[in-house]
């Protein structure tokens, strides 16, 4: 598989979506025949594909089985509610589009609607009301797998886990800003708009009754009492050893509820790059770093100290008919910030949006560091500013 890593020493070609070509390309190595290898999938798609070439191939790893049963909502909300009887999240399974407003109703609102499989958030929605399930209805196929389950109330961490024979190491947690309602990324008027603080809220009187929830970044560190901690790393690793999840890096949602941590989702894979890389910067931890050695059995990484006091990281999100076409100067002037450690364009940069993103997919990211939060929040609202500000009319001809 072509790899542009850092330390790469060969390049194989092969489709890694064709589980036998992807096993016959791999099982050439002399380093796999001697069992001094092991196949990596950091996505939500190659998670899946990795574990069953692990498995075909004879090397150590997570089964398939740990990493569908993680990727199945419906089933890990299930074995999820076991680490907290007295008080479980409420969830439904939904094979009707047309059954979504009764069964909204008997979970109570607001709550969430989502496919039983799927990632990046894609097909998720919030509703706050009868009418917004209702219009929920027409989003998703007449016969489909959904579930809808309970809204969790409080902040939110996406916690990075690795998990070595069985046993799961928190490696570290950031905590998810939630976009309001009135998206700041879309004005750039409201990019300094103070931080709405837990990641969910009670519908106002301007709140579309349905809506796709997202995070406009991450913060780190993130200071927990130690009681919350524990109880965070306790569901964290609870969960992964219901799903049977043995080895390597997995990426935990989580809310503190008034009524203590509750999952929301668990994937057998790390966090998104931007993710990691926020986490290098704030705990001096390289996740995949230390998900390549635990994989190869070599000694775990040595930690460096964290190169700030502070980190966050915001996504950019260009109005539809816009883009970062134009935008160099803008580009240019972001990544001279101070504290500005890369600015991303997850588009063309002579793309043209056509549609606002959905899910946890977005068109750019900031990543920033500062000695104080408020520094590091100048600089992140200063560069997303920049990157929001329309580009100059171009002169016809």
């Amino acid at each position: 598989m072509p790899s542009d890593r850092e330390g790469a020493e060969r390049r194989v070609r092969t489709d890694w979506r064709d589980h036998p070509r992807l096993v016959g390309a791999v099982a050439r190595l002399a380093e796999v025949r001697h069992g001094r290898a092991r196949v990596f999938g950091f996505g939500p798609a190659t998670a899946l594909a990795a574990a069953r070439a692990n498995e075909a191939l004879g090397l150590p790893g997570t089964p398939p089985s740990a990493v569908t049963a993680l990727m199945d909502k419906a089933a890990l909300r299930a074995r999820a509610n076991t680490l907290h009887p007295a008080r479980p999240v409420s969830f439904a399974r939904c094979g009707r589009a047309a059954l979504i407003p009764f069964l909204a109703t008997l979970i109570g609102y607001p709550c969430v609607i989502k496919p039983r499989a799927g990632s990046h958030g894609e097909g998720v929605l919030v509703v706050h009301d009868e009418a917004g399930a209702r219009a929920a209805a027409p989003h998703y196929p007449e016969v489909t797998d959904l579930l809808v389950e309970e809204f969790l109330e409080g902040p939110e961490l996406a916690v990075q886990t690795l998990s070595r024979q069985g046993r799961h190491r928190v490696l570290g947690w950031t905590r998810s800003l939630p976009a309001p309602a009135h998206d700041p990324a879309h004005d750039p008027a409201s990019a300094s708009a103070p931080d709405p603080g837990p990641p969910f809220h009670a519908p106002t009187a301007h709140t579309p009754t349905a809506h796709t929830p997202t995070t406009r970044g991450h913060d780190a560190p993130v200071a927990l009492d130690p009681a919350t901690a524990e109880a965070v790393r306790a569901l964290v690793r609870g969960v992964l050893d219901l799903a049977g999840h043995r080895d390597g890096p997995s990426h935990t949602e989580v809310v503190l509820t008034a009524r203590g941590p509750r999952l929301i989702e668990t994937h057998p894979h790390p966090g998104a790059e931007e993710v990691t890389q926020l986490l290098r910067l704030a705990h001096g931890t390289d996740v995949l770093a230390h998900a390549l050695s635990a994989g190869l059995g070599l000694p775990a990484p040595v930690r460096k100290p964290p190169a700030t006091a502070h980190a966050g990281l915001r996504y950019v999100d260009f109005p539809p008919g816009g883009g970062p076409a134009g935008a160099a100067d803008a580009l240019a002037a972001a990544r001279a910030l101070p504290g500005v450690v890369r600015v991303q364009l997850q588009v063309p940069p002579d793309a043209t949006v056509r549609r606002a993103p959905t899910g946890a997919l977005h068109h750019a990211y900031v990543l920033a560091t500062g000695p104080t939060r408020p520094a590091l929040t100048r600089s992140l609202d200063r560069a997303t500013t920049l990157l929001h500000a329309p580009a100059p009319a171009r002169r016809s001809r």
